[in-house]
């Protein structure tokens, strides 16, 4: 009988290339989605995804098939820091966050994975995950509407662009609920093709910009610049993808027979995180985390080899030198990014729910109580305390508040 943990051998072959471009696919929607939906660049996007995924083999030697793209759970802080902020600002603050995770991939190597449930049990980490999906959720329900994030202006009738963001919700929906085989991986991609193709009739595709853009382009990559208020308010966001990484790295594992938290180590699988996320920001692109949905994927083809993953992120880096992709990309209308973000909020929100009853805690215990509570309210209640020039609010001070509350207050006896 085969060890399970022995090295997943890594053939890397001209013959697979078709399989990647397939991986690249499964991903597409949710990539792209990110950057159109927190005003960063796609093709910037598409090639952070693609070397950090090869900066993410490297460091695990090359074993997991897996391409790395940004968690959902950054989209609301990248939103609110690109508009408190700015770009340069808001990617210091992901900087750090890269090597947050970094540090806790340290902490694992020495001290083990345990420490992460005496940091992060669930209790703080399933409400700061509802934090991060009900902060913005005005934000999709007015881009739904055909408005600007923040309700200021209408770009598109409401009329239309209720007609527009609720077909391409819907479809969302029974795609994910309907679809078959890898149709049922890309809910995301088809409901904002279908949500494009119903905005052409309404008048609202400009596709002059596309013209104008060239077939070859350097990405428009972006510098971070120093923001302590950035720093604190996107660092405990972090949380939330690191609890992700296990479940990801577990289900990989399940899929492919392989128990990758002893080979490579969930420490190293956390360092490519890390490593990926402070890279990509670096350059003006949205942190790279493990991605679920190229773990379906990788369930649906049996496809094991870690060198399809090379290939897709081979595809990703050369379609990021293509102008005219970001272009089309860009004239992705309101309301269906709105129609979009009507579920994907609620869904993440969902998530941090999940958490706290796959935990089988009593909530209405008052130390749980009080950590759960103040978490919510501080974070969706809008909550700030100012420490001089800057000021700690929003899910950076609920993360916080949690991590804090759980370290503190004494534990009821037993």
């Amino acid at each position: 009988m085969a060890d399970q943990n022995a090295p997943t051998e890594y053939v890397f072959h001209p013959k697979d290339s078709l399989v990647g471009a397939q991986m690249l696919f499964v991903a597409f929607g949710a990539l792209v989605l990110v950057p159109l939906l927190t005003g960063l660049d796609p093709n910037v996007a598409l090639f952070t995804a693609g070397a950090g995924t090869l900066l993410f083999q490297i460091i695990t030697k090359r074993q997991v098939p897996i391409f790395l793209a940004s968690s959902f759970a950054f989209i609301a802080p990248i939103i609110y820091g690109v508009k408190t902020w700015g770009i340069p600002g808001t990617l210091c603050g992901l900087v750090a966050a890269g090597f947050f995770y970094i540090l806790l991939s340290l902490l694992i190597k020495i001290k083990g994975s345990a420490i992460l449930e005496r940091f992060l049990p669930p209790v703080v980490v399933g409400p700061v995950i509802m934090v991060i999906g009900l902060i913005l959720a005005p934000v999709a329900v007015y881009m739904a509407l055909g408005k600007t994030g923040d309700g200021a202006a209408v770009l598109v009738p409401q009329g239309k662009a209720m007609v527009i963001s609720m077909i391409t919700l819907l479809t969302t929906i029974l795609v994910s609920l309907l679809g078959k085989g890898i149709f049922r991986l890309i809910p995301i991609l088809i409901g904002i093709v279908v949500g494009y193709l119903v905005s052409i009739p309404f008048g609202l595709i400009d596709l002059s910009p596309v013209g104008k853009a060239a077939w070859f382009a350097v990405p428009s990559f972006v510098m971070p610049e120093f923001n302590l208020q950035a720093i604190l308010f996107i660092v405990p966001v972090a949380i939330a993808p690191a609890i992700e990484h296990f479940g990801d790295i577990l289900a990989i594992g399940s899929v492919t027979g392989k128990d990758y938290l002893k080979n490579p180590g969930i420490h190293r699988t956390m360092m490519g995180d890390g490593v990926a996320t402070a890279f990509a920001s670096m350059l003006g692109g949205p942190p790279n985390t493990t991605y679920s949905e190229v773990t379906g994927a990788v369930a649906l083809t049996r496809v094991f080899n870690p060198g399809i993953m090379t290939w897709a992120a081979i595809f990703a880096i050369l379609l990021a030198f293509v102008g005219k992709v970001g272009a089309i990309l860009q004239t992705v209308p309101v309301p269906v990014m709105g129609g979009i973000m009507l579920l994907l909020f609620g869904a993440i929100t969902v998530v941090g729910l999940n958490t706290l009853v796959r935990a089988g805690e009593d909530l209405t215990e008052p130390r749980n109580l009080t950590i759960v509570a103040l978490i919510l309210v501080f974070g969706i209640g809008g909550m700030a305390f100012p420490f001089g020039k800057f000021t700690l609010g929003g899910i950076g001070l609920a993360g916080i508040t949690g991590v804090t509350l759980n370290l503190i207050l004494p534990r009821p006896q037993k």
